[in-house]
């Protein structure tokens, strides 16, 4: 969010002095007058930052993956386009909606502000919907009282950060309609989860590595105005080195 303010503040700034000069000091000046230098830079680099404003705000932004909540799906290192326009234009910082576009389907991968610490980014896969009853018992999912069906695929094996879960059971998990891999831990005990009702506007979110993720059955509901993105595409894995059979996955 930093990065964001600070990009935000040198656009209005920059637009601003570049205003000033073109319209007040520019007409005033000598015509073989050297231009000041903080005006040379600021209407150099403005229409670089305000592209980059507008990318990053409106259209596509790109994250990192730091953590294994994710996995099989993420893997850490991983380097994701989130796409800005998928539920509605908001504007930078203040993330107000100014143009109503779609809303998150059931199965999405999503980057949001933490509802706890809005500072930071988590990304997770959206299982409830407003309206929706989500119980977890056993590690077995229920939505709406359906109990989700999970088949196993077999041992789980990777190399870098992530093997840390080899030996974890991968399952493919039909989420009424949306097929993902997930990851069990048999080591790691359920966190049961008693029949929770998804509030209207906001979202129920879980982790793919289901034991090893810190998500919506700890800290509560992802509100609307929260989310940034879907995330859809993976553009670099750098992890001890590039991995480059993950580059151009993607995001399912």
């Amino acid at each position: 969010m930093l990065f964001e303010i600070i990009l935000t503040a040198a656009v209005i700034i920059g637009g601003i002095l570049t205003a000033l000069d073109k319209w007040w000091f520019e007409p005033k000046r000598a015509a073989d007058a050297p231009m000041p230098v903080v005006m040379d830079y600021a209407r150099s680099l403005f229409p670089v930052l305000l592209i980059v404003l507008v990318l990053r705000s409106f259209i596509v932004e790109p994250f990192r993956i730091p953590s294994g909540s994710m996995y099989p799906t993420l893997h850490i290192g991983d380097f994701i386009l989130v796409n800005k326009f998928s539920y509605g234009v908001k504007l930078p910082v203040i993330y107000r909606k100014i143009i109503q576009v779609g809303e998150p389907e059931r199965g999405e991968v999503v980057v949001f502000r933490y509802p706890v610490e809005p500072d930071k980014d988590y990304i997770k896969r959206v299982i409830g919907l407003p309206g929706d009853h989500i119980s977890y018992i056993n590690k077995t999912l229920f939505v709406n009282g359906q109990a989700i069906l999970q088949q196993p695929i077999g041992r789980y094996e990777t190399t870098g950060s992530g093997a840390v879960m080899n030996g974890a059971t991968e399952l493919n998990e039909d989420l009424l309609g949306v097929q993902h891999h997930i990851l069990m831990d048999s080591d790691r005990p359920s966190g049961d989860l008693m029949d929770v009702v998804v509030p209207e506007g906001q979202y129920f979110m879980m982790g793919d590595n289901r034991d090893h993720s810190y998500d919506s059955r700890f800290w509560g509901f992802v509100p609307e105005d929260n989310l940034k993105g879907r995330a859809f595409f993976i553009w670099m894995h750098f992890d001890d080195g590039i991995d480059v059979s993950r580059i151009g996955n993607r995001i399912h």
